[in-house]
């Protein structure tokens, strides 16, 4: 039997429209300009589907990029844990069957995952457990988002917030117990359930027949405040419990690696913890809140910049709707 799951390659999925502040700040017809989004978000541009793209295209195309760079067949996938907020078809089919069907992973069973912005996180862990139960040798975490497609484009809080993205990790089995994922915490408190909320579309809320005229199609409704008091406070929480878990110090940790949701909450952290925020890597001036999708792009972007090598101590923690947080140490 295995002994520890490791990340063997990453891929992602950027689509090709790169949206600046100041061009969305002329399209929208609320009160904003690229001086308010950065002072407020720490956010310059972010990615947009196009058209004619699916959140399932994206996702195939980071688990494409992950095979290919580990040059594995995507026969040998044992299993495809897909983590999204934004899937193709509401409730069935799932949009892990579709990127198995779009990738060739026909050995592989293939599941969503619905944690918010924790997902990647959630799944790792996930993904983790059935491998080292022997249920999979191989195996991607994918986490897909094309939040451009729920988001309210006249609501100035949420509006300017969020891209499109997708990444991919290649997991494999290994019998070296110091690599891979080492721990993993995972929390939820579903007390705070409407702080960030999809109404619409689903059984709570269904479409009815001739009551669509006056509302609009669903949204993605957020009451900031509550989401950043939440997300201050858990994040210097989750980051303490894997290295006193472990038993190291932050010291040990060469990269923090959060979920892109708001420069401002990574400073706070960040000044909460007392650690420098040059240790928290960030891409979110560039690609905006991805949802789960941010962990893994940025963990690439990371690698990509040489900002990874083997033996490195990672921590990645996510935090969202539901309200759900999580963490994970892993040795690179």
């Amino acid at each position: 039997m295995a002994k520890s799951v490791v990340i063997r390659s990453l891929g992602i999925s950027l689509p090709k429209r790169r949206v600046p502040n100041e061009e969305l700040a002329r399209q929208l017809h609320v009160d904003t300009s690229d001086e308010w989004i950065r002072s407020h978000t720490g956010i310059g541009w972010r990615h947009m589907i196009d058209d004619d793209q699916t959140n399932s295209d994206l996702g195939a195309a980071a688990a494409r990029e992950a095979l290919v760079r580990a040059n594995v067949d995507p026969a040998s996938i044992d299993l495809i844990v897909l983590s999204t907020t934004t899937p193709d078809y509401i409730g069935c089919p799932s949009t892990a069957c579709l990127v198995q069907d779009k990738i060739g992973a026909v050995n592989a069973m293939a599941f969503d995952l619905a944690a918010a912005c924790s997902g990647f996180v959630y799944g790792l862990s996930v993904a983790k457990g059935l491998m080292l139960t022997g249920q999979a040798r191989r195996a991607l975490v994918v986490s897909s988002e094309a939040l451009s497609r729920i988001t309210d484009w006249s609501d100035r809080n949420t509006c300017v917030l969020f891209g499109d993205g997708a990444g991919a990790a290649l997991l494999e089995c290994s019998d070296d117990s110091d690599q891979g994922i080492l721990n993993a915490r995972l929390k939820a408190d579903g007390s705070g359930w409407e702080y960030i909320v999809v109404r619409d579309g689903g059984s709570a809320h269904p479409y009815q027949a001739g009551h669509m005229a006056n509302r609009k199609p669903p949204v993605l409704e957020m009451k900031g405040k509550k989401v950043y008091a939440f997300a201050v406070k858990i994040l210097p929480e989750i980051l303490q419990s894997l290295v006193d878990e472990a038993g190291i110090t932050m010291d040990d940790v060469k990269w923090i690696v959060p979920h892109q949701a708001n420069g401002r909450i990574i400073s706070a952290a960040a000044n909460q913890m007392r650690i420098p925020e040059s240790r928290f890597f960030m891409n979110l001036e560039q690609r905006a809140n991805t949802s789960s999708a941010s962990i893994p792009i940025a963990l690439y972007e990371l690698e990509a910049q040489g900002g990874l090598a083997r033996g490195d101590l990672v921590a990645v923690v996510g935090f969202g709707s539901g309200l759900t947080s999580a963490g994970a140490l892993i040795r690179w």
